[in-house]
């Protein structure tokens, strides 16, 4: 298994450095990075568009075992940064975990049992809450062509909707699983 950390958006409704800004004490980037880094993967990798240098630097700075890659065409909204994390992965990888930048409180309690989903034949594992799909989302093998497929800022969305039983919800106890950061008044919550 691998893990992707989309951190390529500007944050334009943020009012840009989003994932650079401070929370809990360190960039907000940090948060998701944690939860990337305790599933049960080999590799993390960062996809950076928009400040990448910054969010390369804060990436390293956390972990310098952190691959970064970065999505040239990131303008074009969340598929192309799906895409360029995607297409990096090892040709052996069995499946990957899509974290979001934003997402600062994943908890590391949610990964391990939708690894053990798609051991089980699931092509796909999310965790929800409350009723609510959240992040991150674990993909098979068998998923990737169609990854490679996103476009424009819905991206994997489309690849969820199309799975029916072949994704496996699995309950959360924390609403970190929905918890994101979308203005700076978030940073407070």
């Amino acid at each position: 298994m691998e893990a992707i950390v989309l951190a390529a958006g500007s944050g334009s409704r943020f009012g840009g450095g989003k994932l650079l800004a401070p929370y809990a004490g360190r960039p907000l980037l940090h948060g998701a990075l944690a939860a990337a880094f305790a599933a049960p993967v080999r590799q993390v990798t960062v996809v950076t568009g928009a400040d990448a240098e910054g969010v390369a630097a804060a990436a390293r700075a956390f972990d310098p075992r952190v691959k970064v890659v970065h999505a040239s065409d990131h303008l074009e909204g969340m598929g192309a940064s799906l895409r360029a994390g995607v297409s990096s992965l090892p040709s052996d990888t069995a499946g990957v975990y899509v974290f979001l930048g934003d997402m600062p409180r994943i908890p590391a309690s949610a990964t391990a049992e939708m690894a053990r989903a798609l051991e089980e034949g699931f092509a796909a594992a999310a965790p929800t809450f409350d009723g609510q799909r959240g992040h991150p989302v674990l993909f098979s093998a068998a998923l990737f062509a169609d990854l490679l497929q996103s476009r424009g800022d819905a991206g994997a969305r489309e690849v969820l909707k199309g799975l029916g039983v072949k994704l496996a919800l699995i309950a959360a106890d924390d609403d970190g699983v929905l918890f994101d950061i979308d203005l700076p008044s978030d940073l407070g919550r």
